[in-house]
């Protein structure tokens, strides 16, 4: 992650450094804006990336308890 001053940098900048890591926008030394790259991203990646939901399900999800590989194939039929 980079953090780079408004006043030390322009918008083509961002972009441009944006699609190799994370920029965060400081003003004053305090941060006031993110700049996460997109290029390579299809329209699905997108949509869930920006999903309230899709985060939810996400956070509810690792809040469950999880099986072994073992648990998985004694639960198995067969």
């Amino acid at each position: 992650m980079k953090t780079i001053g408004v006043d030390q940098t322009s918008l083509d900048d961002c972009v441009r450094d944006a699609q190799q890591e994370r920029i965060i926008l400081t003003r004053d030394g305090v941060p006031v804006a993110p700049i996460v790259g997109l290029e390579g991203l299809d329209a699905e990646q997108l949509e869930l990336g920006i999903s309230d939901a899709f985060w939810k399900l996400i956070a509810e999800r690792r809040g469950q308890r999880t099986m072994t590989w073992d648990e998985l194939e004694r639960a198995l039929p067969g």
